[in-house]
């Protein structure tokens, strides 16, 4: 069981984001977010969105820090990365 979030590098809405990702189950994913107060609404696809201001809170809880490429090796490594088509082909 482990959790892991990307350096916030990632813009958008006049923020910098991270991704955090879990290499075990979206359940565990939700989990954890849950338990920082993350709002489901976060989730996109695979990853949740988290602001650079709750960058630290992350890991202070556990998160894993690595790079943005390792994040998406470890969700195909986990066999839970979805692209962005997956999300497209599944809402029409």
């Amino acid at each position: 069981m482990a959790l892991y979030i990307d350096p916030p590098t990632w813009p958008g809405h006049g923020l910098m984001w991270s991704h955090l990702v879990s290499d075990v189950s979206f359940e565990e994913l939700h989990l954890f977010a849950a338990s920082l107060g993350i709002p489901r609404r976060a989730f996109e696809r695979d990853h949740y969105d988290l602001p650079a201001h709750r960058y630290a809170d992350a890991v202070a809880a556990g998160a894993i820090e690595v790079s943005s490429r390792e994040v998406v090796r470890l969700l195909h490594a986990a066999g839970l990365r979805r692209p962005r088509r997956w999300t497209q082909a599944r809402s029409s």
